[in-house]
């Protein structure tokens, strides 16, 4: 009599299995990709428009036109800190009434906030 177990699977199986899983990663991947990109501009999108609250505050105390968005942000000033994005985003450094507020993404993609 023959004892042998033949539980298991082929090689044929198993690299059905792995096709499955590379392909539903394929299709998965730029998705989350996308969903993530999207996530990083809407917070960038509040942090300008954090930026432009600020400012109008600034203006409104200080009455002047222009301001560095330096002054208006740290623990001291109008905004505390910004919700960190995870890119490289360069923000308009001078914000004047009446003109939009930007950022500059790494992609190249520029995010702006009408003021």
């Amino acid at each position: 009599m023959d004892t042998k177990s033949k539980k298991g699977f082929t090689l044929v199986e198993i690299m059905i299995v792995v096709v499955i899983i590379g392909l539903l990663a394929a299709m998965a991947i730029p998705a989350f990709q996308k969903v993530r990109a999207t996530s990083q501009e809407k917070a960038i999108t509040n942090n300008l428009r954090q930026l432009s609250s600020g400012a109008d505050q600034y203006f409104l105390e200080y009455g002047v036109t222009e301001v560095a968005s330096t002054k208006l942000v740290g623990p001291d000033s109008y905004i505390k800190a910004f919700d960190d994005v995870g890119t490289d985003d360069k923000y308009t450094t001078t914000i004047k009434q009446g003109e939009d507020i930007t950022a500059n993404l790494p992609d190249g993609t520029v995010v702006s906030v009408d003021f």
